[in-house]
């Protein structure tokens, strides 16, 4: 299971390091459009912070220290930045996770994020869906701000 879950947050974080790249206009991943409350920027620096709590900090231990407030409340960050970092968190994601062992994800995961214990695999896949459900908004809104 932990490759599958390595190539779909490497896979998914290349298309968000992406769709970034794709705005036409670098001002528009600070924009919001209709009754969007996030702007595309602030998505990714959120899924960033989660990204590099839930795996780096709790599994990896970099000692990252999020600022998850900065994440929604931060505005031009340069596109550059962005996908600077992403390319670091994919770096640090398989570095983490290619240590874990595949009795590490029956593991009970260190924090009750979600309100309730689950196992480290289980967490794991709830990532995977957080990132792509979150991908999903930023090329909805991409695509809105580019026509």
């Amino acid at each position: 299971m932990l490759q599958y879950v390595i190539a779909i947050l490497e896979r998914d974080l290349d298309r968000l390091a992406a769709e970034i790249t794709l705005f036409k206009n670098d001002r528009h991943v600070w924009q919001l459009a209709g009754n969007i409350s996030n702007t595309s920027g602030n998505l990714c620096l959120h899924l960033l912070g989660n990204i590099n709590t839930y795996i780096g900090k709790h599994l990896g231990n970099t000692g990252y220290i999020r600022n998850r407030e900065a994440e929604f409340t931060l505005k031009d960050v340069p596109n550059e930045t962005l996908i600077a970092q992403i390319h670091e968190t994919k770096r640090m994601v398989r570095q983490t996770l290619e240590a874990l062992s595949e009795e590490d994800l029956q593991k009970i995961f260190p924090e009750k994020t979600l309100g309730y214990e689950m196992s480290t695999g289980y967490f794991l896949v709830h990532i995977t869906s957080h990132l792509s459900y979150h991908l999903g908004q930023i090329n909805y809104l991409r695509r809105m701000l580019s026509q």
